[in-house]
């Protein structure tokens, strides 16, 4: 049986007491680090619900100040200026008006999926926590074909998590 928190999408197995003690802190100053190399995000529409539910119980805002792209064509609440709305084509997003703006566009949630399938992805970054969960959102939807990866780089973290970076090798290049 799921559990309802895999359910409901929730994400609080993140939080682990596990402890890796040959490796690097995952504290505030180093994911601080990392979100400074992110231009602009884009998302699907439930991605970007379940941060306005995190902001509502007073999390904040993940995604700071910068760029956020939401794939939808509901009307959904818009809380900020840099939140934007996109119901096109997401091959002309991504290719015609991000990549010519933005150097590190980050792509979250089922968005992924589209983004691998469509040869838009240069890099997956899979973070392996020390919990498995029975059940929940898949993290990359059907694919039609095997998408084919390169290990760039590896980190194990204190808490136990495991980060992994694949480039995603271009077919056409």
């Amino acid at each position: 049986m799921a559990s309802s928190r895999a359910r409901t999408g929730t994400v609080d197995w993140l939080e682990t007491k596990d402890e890796f003690a040959h490796a690097v802190s995952f504290d505030a100053a180093f994911a601080e680090a990392f979100l400074n190399t992110i231009d602009c995000y884009v998302m699907g529409s439930r991605t970007y619900e379940t941060a306005l539910n995190f902001e509502a119980k007073g999390f904040g805002w993940v995604y700071g100040d910068k760029s956020t792209f939401v794939l939808s064509s509901r009307n959904l609440p818009r809380t900020r200026d840099n939140v934007h709305f996109y119901s096109g084509n997401l091959v002309e997003l991504v290719n015609h008006q991000l990549r010519p703006r933005f150097r590190s566009i980050w792509v979250a949630g089922a968005v992924a999926s589209e983004c691998l399938r469509l040869g838009l992805a240069d890099e997956v970054r899979y973070s392996i926590v020390p919990i498995l969960i029975g059940d929940g959102i898949p993290f990359f939807g059907k694919l039609d074909q095997d998408v084919a990866l390169h290990l760039a780089e590896v980190k194990g973290y204190k808490n136990g998590m495991v980060e992994l970076c694949y480039d995603v090798p271009r077919a056409h290049s």
